[in-house]
């Protein structure tokens, strides 16, 4: 393993991936499995394995197996909805099974296997119930042979094939023959009005588990001469090590093995807390030169400055330039670098050995390690295993390689198995965070208050680059998403993305650009709302007239919240919509403010149409989810640079909204039968915005720099 194997893991890995596991998708459907996936019968078991994704046992006991990573989304009921529906399995026989890392569960919208983008139900809403019919006719044919009759005769219903003269076979007694059968092709799916599973808020199946305490996330792993390592990582952004003196950390009882790796230097001990003792008595020489323009108010300055200068053309409808307006409204809105602060943080277990590599690991992207690892190793993909645990929160995080790397790099060195934890603060301080932005936005409107132009520019990092996507022409769909779809009706659009790369790292946050870009366009359409002198529902409401989605979401929020029914004084409410990942949701808050000037939340109501909805009880926990997500960071969330430094630390001075803050939620689901869109990011880009828009109609201050400050709100 190289040096260059940290900075690889944060600009390649995804084109590596690409390489080593893309194109793969043929296996999806069915007959171009994986050997160890293919079709067979085991005959002391009589199990039916048709796919990769069912195992039906003789005792009639229906294993799905699932191949995205559960980190709270519920991937792990939801998926097997689509699969239990199309077989016309009895779903109190399902069990679930985490797939290993393989080519025949890659993502069909990523090429590889990898968890994200809200994608899991969208991209499988098809393959899996394919998958699904798939063995359902080929248990069908089994059962017709077995009685000798037409297949037409035969219908399955709930775990069993019954024939029309009222005899039936289970699945389980089928087993063994059903392996024998051709794999059936173009097998038909079911019309949305027989769904007796799918629609349901049925409990989630990894439920029981995670209350009993039997279920194993990435720290609960365990293995035979198992050690624990911590690691002493660069203080300042790029720093590199120069020397170390280790000897204090050695005196340290329980301590084995101190290791420089690419990231720093690591501390292996026989527990945690022996690691981290002797990891922080560790005298470490970094080259710590000063680096004044990693700090945050000079990015801040520079960044303001990158809007002077032209940038990507996103969009360009019409010309701005020319366009004429009675009204001219220009805003500059800000948003920070933000972390992800996952509860669980990262870690990872590897095992190095002659024999391969073995990898346990909380991650959003088992088929990324899998290709990254073995690329910067040497070693064969086939022998690199992935083990993917239950994730405490991702939310794009763990979708990074850094964790990863590091343990196997370790465990290379001292020739044991190893995990690797990172404390709270290596977790803050260790990058990957959500880019900070600025925009400057321009927008007239007409006599009539209607909008004519809007005229933006972007300034920030590239996730795209940091992630190794390429870009489409120049741009970074990311860096403008949320900006670029304006819904509004306006005649002239204009969007750019200016550039602009300090050296902080930056990485996918749930929602991606979506989470600061609603920010701004959501507020800067109020902005248009109020120089128009129109309310602000009715406003969006109208010119939302060739969307009918946003509109409705909209509208339904609004009905639900009780927009036009008044308030105790010192309340008032804020309303915005977006689409992202294939979903539309909207949201109204309620706020007042506290005698310090603090934002308090008192109401959210939140509208999703996210398409056909496959577990309605999930998407509402998912939206309510988002929602405290979003307004952790609209109210909290700031990481601050100084000289290079990442001065947040801990949930002390990075705090997230804890439950005498939290609103009640509410959430109302359009019914649709469009395909599914995403559900587990959607709902956090509206509720900056709209809580931002509320406390204007508080206080007639229009903030546009988050987090919001109570400094910024005071009214005395």
């Amino acid at each position: 393993m190289t040096s260059e194997l940290h900075k690889y893991s944060r600009r390649q890995f995804l084109q590596t991936s690409a390489e080593v596991g893309g194109g793969v998708m043929i296996g999806f459907f069915l007959p171009g499995l994986s050997r160890a996936a293919s079709p067979d019968a085991d005959t002391a078991t009589a199990t039916f394995r048709p796919n990769a994704f069912i195992r039906i046992a003789a005792n009639d006991e229906i294993t799905l197996i699932v191949g995205m990573a559960e980190m709270g989304q519920g991937v792990l009921t939801s998926l097997p909805q689509l699969l239990a529906e199309e077989l016309e399995a009895d779903w109190h026989r399902v069990r679930v099974e985490q797939a290993p890392v393989d080519p025949a569960y890659n993502n069909p919208m990523f090429g590889m296997q990898g968890t994200g983008g809200s994608t899991s139900v969208r991209a499988f809403w098809e393959p899996l119930r394919r998958a699904g019919a798939t063995a359902r006719e080929m248990l069908i044919t089994a059962a017709a042979d077995t009685w000798g009759v037409n297949r037409g005769t035969c219908v399955a219903r709930e775990g069993f094939i019954h024939h029309s003269s009222g005899k039936k076979l289970s699945y389980g007694q089928l087993a063994g023959r059903a392996a024998s059968v051709a794999v059936a092709q173009d097998a038909p799916l079911k019309n949305p009005k027989d769904f007796k599973i799918l629609g349901k808020s049925l409990p989630r199946l990894d439920s029981p588990a995670k209350v009993n305490g039997s279920a194993r996330f990435g720290m609960d792993v365990r293995t035979d001469g198992l050690l624990t390592a911590v690691i002493a990582h660069a203080p300042v952004i790029g720093a590199k090590v120069v020397s170390f003196d280790a000897t204090r950390a050695k005196a340290v009882a329980g301590v084995k093995h101190i290791v420089q790796i690419d990231s720093g230097v690591a501390v292996v001990a026989n527990g945690y807390w022996a690691a981290k003792t002797a990891r922080d008595a560790l005298d470490v020489k970094w080259d710590l030169d000063a680096k004044p323009e990693l700090t945050s108010k000079a990015i801040r300055e520079a960044m303001l400055t990158r809007l002077d200068t032209p940038g990507v053309l996103a969009r360009n409808e019409g010309d701005v330039a020319s366009a004429q307006s009675a009204t001219t409204l220009e805003s500059t809105y800000e948003a920070p670098y933000l972390a992800h602060a996952c509860m669980e943080p990262m870690n990872c277990t590897a095992s190095v050995t002659a024999n391969g590599i073995d990898i346990w690991a909380p991650t959003q992207a088992s088929g990324v390690n899998r290709a990254v690892i073995a690329k910067l190793t040497g070693v064969s993909p086939e022998r690199v295993n992935v083990t993917t645990t239950l994730l405490g929160g991702g939310f794009g995080r763990r979708f990074a390689q850094d964790f990863v790397i590091a343990a196997v790099q370790i465990s290379k060195a001292v020739s044991q198995p190893v995990q690797v934890i990172y404390t709270r603060e290596d977790d803050i301080r260790g990058q990957f965070y959500r880019p900070a932005s600025v925009v400057r936005l321009r927008g007239g409107i007409d006599g009539a208050g209607q909008p004519v132009f809007l005229d933006s520019r972007v300034a920030c990092s590239s996730v795209s680059q940091a992630g190794g996507f390429p870009l489409k022409n120049g741009l970074d769909e990311a860096a403008v998403e949320g900006l670029s779809e304006w819904p509004y009706a306006t005649p002239h659009v204009h969007v750019e993305w200016a550039p602009y790369e300090p050296g902080v790292s930056v990485w996918f946050w749930r929602s991606v650009g979506n989470s600061q870009n609603a920010f701004f366009a959501e507020s800067f359409i109020d902005e248009m709302a109020h120089a128009a002198k129109k309310d602000p529902f009715e406003y969006r409401r109208t010119l939302l007239s060739n969307h009918p989605r946003h509109r409705a979401v909209l509208e339904l929020a609004a009905e639900r919240a009780g927009w036009h029914k008044s308030l105790p004084a010192g309340r008032a409410r804020g309303i915005a919509v977006c689409e992202s990942f294939g979903s539309f949701v909207a949201e109204v808050v309620e706020a007042s403010l506290q005698a310090d000037g603090a934002p308090r939340v008192h109401r959210v109501v939140c509208a999703i149409d996210c398409g056909m909805a496959v577990n309605p009880g999930i998407i509402r926990r998912q939206v309510q989810s988002a929602v405290i997500f979003g307004l952790s960071a609209a109210l909290h969330g700031e990481i601050t640079l100084k000289d290079g430094r990442v001065e947040q630390k801990n949930f002390d001075d990075y705090p997230v909204v804890r439950m005498n803050e939290a609103p009640p939620i509410e959430v109302h689901i359009v019914p649709s039968t469009e395909k599914p869109g995403g559900v587990g990011e959607p709902g956090t880009p509206p509720i900056a915005p709209a809580l931002a828009n509320a406390l204007f109609a508080l206080t007639g201050k229009r903030v546009r720099r988050l987090p919001l400050r109570a400094e910024e709100l005071r009214t005395t």
